[in-house]
């Protein structure tokens, strides 16, 4: 699933009494329950406007689209059966489980309508607008050429939804995992308005469970059994509570305390915690980049000073002093192990054809910084690396302030540490010169992380713009959408292109070091970065 993702571990928050009432693995009077950590506060539950990987687990807990992730099988949720597809592959048409809201109100294809209209309004200012490209009219409606009413999207009758494509879309079942596509009950948004989703007095769920005791900015909260879920049967257990915890050593004495039933480390823990038996290596279809704002500094439009860049740091080392993790040195921005075709694997694939750029190479990396100074009139910039305020980010920005002024004479880097939610706006806003960002995937195909990077989509931070990369990704949707082969070449060159230009320079792959208790059993982790808590259980 989605989102902008954070960097975990961070400033040690006060625990003690919050957590003194959370049992691990209680079966109390109410039930089973789990403590989970997160590393930072939900920030919406508005499924049109949500962004990040901790809203979009909430949501994952909380609501069912069409269909819903089970580990790597794509399954289905208020999809009561695989659609009828056209011989086109333009027109998909839903019948729907009987299901309801939390409230009682019935799920109906209606909401499906209102939900997917609400999210392409641009007043909205959804930045997963950009999703629906490829349903009819929804280009321009994003474009604010059409109104939203005109959304290839249709309500047959309240069970059966029908979906108008401008052209084959191959992965679309994928993307309705997303909370962009989840549905919304109409007479509940518009009695909340702007409230919606902000605390859990404005949120309706569908979905396995409800979001409880959360005022919209808490450390903590609680997801209890949504006893009207279609599938309640199959959720066993009764209680999921929310914790923050931002340092990794506060998160490895809660867990060891057993305050915390699942728990996610970093640097000196997450070597620790590699010789525990409650030790996962979760592999994330998730990278993390620095973005260079071409918009706001001019510096970056220079291709050889991109190049520079990205070779002056040295992933491996990087991953080793700092993360001290089992994460991977990102050879190009699209993950391992999201997309593959005939056995092979897409980022390995365009990898050996482009990866001189992505390999540590300080002597090359003075040359072309010096090279593209000279072209760009400047001998001595000041930039600042702007990144969240939580231990691993400031120490994962120090190395790459260190790193750079180190290999590229005349560069002064600056860091700037903000709260997750003000490091994402600021990065939206373009209020930053260099960010540490990430990706999760939305759904498994190379076109969730290359589409960000095309010039006008609302996730390219840097403002990189390149008319053959944007041509490449159009010609992946259109003319060779329904040819595999030749969607799956068209991608590597756009892949190719993005590695050898450095319009964002990608940094590592994330294997998250997790902590979680065996007596969790049946927990799946999927391949949009999210847990599925339906049929897990504690023993």
């Amino acid at each position: 699933m989605k989102f902008r993702k954070t960097m975990v571990a961070g400033t040690t928050i006060a625990l003690a009494g919050v957590l003194a009432a959370c049992g691990s693995n209680s079966a109390s009077s109410k039930g089973t329950s789990i403590t989970r950590m997160e590393s930072d506060v939900i920030s919406t539950m508005d499924p049109s406007t949500n962004t990040d990987a901790i809203s979009g687990q909430a949501l994952t807990d909380t609501m069912d689209g069409l269909y819903r992730y089970s580990g790597k099988d794509l399954t289905l949720a208020m999809a009561k059966s695989q659609p009828t597809v056209s011989k086109d592959g333009k027109t998909y048409t839903f019948k729907l489980r009987n299901a309801k809201w939390s409230n009682g109100d019935p799920v109906t294809a209606q909401d499906f309508v209102f939900g997917w209209r609400r999210t392409v309004e641009p007043k909205t200012k959804s930045q997963y607008a950009y999703l629906f490209s490829g349903v009819k009219n929804a280009d321009d409606i994003t474009a604010g050429k059409k109104a939203a009413s005109t959304l290839g999207v249709t309500a047959v009758n309240k069970t059966t939804l029908k979906v108008s494509l401008d052209h084959a879309i191959p992965y679309f079942k994928t993307m309705l995992v997303n909370p962009a596509f989840f549905p919304q009950n109409e007479k509940f948004v518009e009695k909340a308005g702007k409230k919606f989703g902000t605390t859990s007095k404005y949120i309706l769920s569908n979905g396995p469970y409800e979001l409880k005791n959360w005022n919209g900015t808490g450390n903590t909260w609680k997801e209890t059994k949504n006893k009207t879920y279609w599938n309640a049967k199959n959720v066993h257990i009764d209680t999921l509570n929310g914790q923050v915890v931002k340092d990794p050593q506060t998160a490895m004495n809660l867990y060891q305390s057993k305050k915390l039933d699942i728990a996610q480390l970093t640097g000196e823990q997450a070597a620790q915690a590699k010789s525990n038996p409650d030790f996962k290596g979760l592999k994330q279809t998730s990278t993390f980049f620095l973005e260079l704002n071409e918009q706001k500094d001019p510096i970056f439009k220079n291709t050889k000073v991109r190049q520079a860049i990205s070779m002056a740091i040295n992933r491996k080392e990087y991953i080793k002093k700092v993360l001290n993790d089992s994460s991977i040195a990102a050879k190009n921005v699209t993950p391992e192990g999201l997309f593959t075709k005939d056995g092979k694997d897409f980022s390995e694939t365009a990898a050996k054809a482009e990866s001189s750029t992505v390999t540590y190479n300080p002597t090359k990396a003075k040359e072309l910084w010096t090279e593209g100074l000279k072209e760009t009139g400047q001998t001595a910039p000041k930039l600042e690396l702007l990144t969240d305020d939580t231990t691993n980010a400031k120490r994962s920005a120090e190395y790459f302030q260190s790193t750079l002024q180190q290999n590229l004479p005349g560069l002064k880097v600056t860091i700037a540490t903000v709260p997750f939610k003000t490091r994402l706006s600021r990065a939206q806003n373009g209020q930053f010169d260099m960010v540490i960002s990430a990706w999760g995937a939305d759904f498994p195909d190379a076109i969730s992380f290359l589409d960000l990077f095309t010039t006008d989509n609302t996730y390219n931070d840097g403002k990189w713009s390149n008319a053959q990369y944007d041509a490449l990704i159009k010609q992946s949707k259109t003319t060779d959408a329904t040819n595999p082969t030749a969607r799956w070449n068209t991608l590597l060159k756009a892949q190719e292109l993005l590695t050898k230009e450095q319009g964002v320079v990608p940094l590592y792959q994330r294997v998250q070091t997790t902590l979680q208790r065996k007596t969790i059993t049946g927990l799946k982790y999927n391949p949009t970065n999210s847990y599925d808590f339906v049929n897990a259980k504690v023993k």
